[in-house]
């Protein structure tokens, strides 16, 4: 009686145990991982909101914007408000016409602090909706998605708009994932209408695009992706076109230094130069090319037999492989990260842009377990140092240039190939 009931606790920790290494290293308890780490930073996120106080930096400039758009203005060039003029496509507009009727005219911030925490969450699962989708992930990774203090602070404490083109963006790739392209292309449309930043995920999805649907079709869905902006933009592009391309397509804008979270280390006036710009346009496009032509179409017989197929026949796909969700999430979010490596500057909340990205892409290295996790340790620490400093922004160049060479080492198609074996989860 005494030795039966003092086992049952040890058979209680065995199973425990048990359940928790299955939980940590078996894929077929992805889902229910990636279910616990949602809940469990459903609470942690409503504790933040409860304890942290909120931080007032372009909540009030959103609002005041739209109640300008509101009262009939539509030149983009007078819609400004405290802290600058309109900089983002119309989707901005209409997200926060959304926002401002369901807060009270902007004035609830703990109406509009759950909205975003719900928005967090549904990024949240679509990132571990991606990795489940793409494999080549431990399960345990999950761990690390909830761990930012800077996304976290992005979303529900400052209320950034680049939160919806992320979820947006995040819900296309994994369209593209699954083959669901005009699915994805609809999706992406949304995500460009809020913030041009989305076209770093572009010159990679050109490439998926002629790959696997031929050069025809990729011509069709980026016009579609095109139309589709001039259509979410035509209550302003009807009046004032010239005003409304320009403020918020500006591709010639120059940040302030003081907000930089990457280049502080250059100094003032070699971030403000043109050569330098110059030099950073280059270097992006230069390390896509080299993705390009050395990368991203080996499985195919290399980017020349691609090209050389798709042009004789433009209606075909000149693939002769499947494009594996493995493959798809790689490039897209390689592309991402080599826009940000090079972006002219990055501001705080730009961190949404990749933050969620990073342990995927660190597992398409080859580096040591301790290295990929050094490295997001050394990312999430670079953002959360404010204000920047050189050692800060220095770090997290050297970081993203070594998860970008990581991945030109490592798997740069994805492990999953459908012509190769799939590397052991190391």
């Amino acid at each position: 009686m005494s030795s039966s009931s003092s086992s049952s606790p040890a058979r209680l920790i065995h199973s425990l145990w048990t359940f928790s290494l299955h939980l940590l290293t078996d894929p077929r308890y992805f889902t229910t991982l990636a279910t616990l780490v949602v809940l469990g930073d459903a609470v942690l996120t409503q504790l933040i909101i409860r304890f942290v106080p909120y931080t007032e930096i372009d909540w009030e400039t959103y609002m005041y914007q739209l109640e300008l758009y509101l009262k009939g203005e539509r030149d983009y060039a007078l819609i400004s408000g405290p802290t600058g003029p309109i900089v983002y496509p119309a989707g901005h507009v209409y997200v926060h016409q959304f926002l401002y009727t369901l807060t009270d005219y902007g004035r609830n911030i703990w109406k509009a602090q759950e909205v975003y925490a719900g928005l967090y969450l549904a990024s949240l699962a679509l990132t571990a909706a991606i990795y489940k989708q793409a494999g080549g992930v431990p399960n345990w990774a999950l761990l690390l998605l909830p761990l930012s203090k800077r996304l976290h602070s992005i979303y529900v404490l400052r209320l950034f708009n680049d939160c919806w083109a992320v979820m947006a963006a995040q819900a296309a790739i994994l369209a593209f994932a699954r083959g669901w392209d005009a699915l994805g292309i609809v999706l992406l449309s949304c995500a460009l209408s809020v913030k041009m930043s989305v076209l770093l995920y572009l010159p990679g999805l050109l490439v998926i695009l002629f790959r696997r649907r031929g050069l025809l079709s990729t011509m069709l869905h980026i016009l579609a992706l095109g139309l589709t902006q001039l259509l979410v933009g035509a209550p302003f592009l009807l009046h004032y076109p010239r005003s409304y391309l320009k403020n918020s397509y500006e591709f010639s804008r120059v940040f302030l230094f003081k907000w930089t979270v990457n280049w502080r280390f250059l100094g003032e006036e070699l971030f403000l130069s043109p050569g330098w710009a110059t030099a950073l346009l280059v270097g992006h496009v230069s390390t896509l090319v080299l993705f390009g032509l050395f990368k991203w179409c080996r499985s195919d017989g290399g980017v020349w037999q691609v090209l050389g197929k798709g042009l004789q026949r433009p209606t075909q796909a000149p693939s002769t492989v499947p494009l594996t969700a493995d493959y798809v999430t790689t490039v897209l979010f390689t592309s991402n990260l080599i826009g940000i490596l090079f972006a002219r500057s990055l501001h705080y909340q730009f961190y949404s842009w990749y933050g969620t990205q990073v342990p995927f892409l660190a597992w398409r290295t080859r580096y040591p377990i301790p290295v990929r996790l050094a490295l997001l340790l050394t990312i999430e620490y670079a953002w959360n140092v404010y204000p920047s400093t050189s050692l800060s922004s220095g770090a997290l160049v050297v970081a993203n240039a070594t998860l970008v060479l990581g991945v030109w080492f490592g798997h740069p198609e994805g492990r999953t190939l459908p012509t190769a074996t799939p590397s052991k989860l190391v």
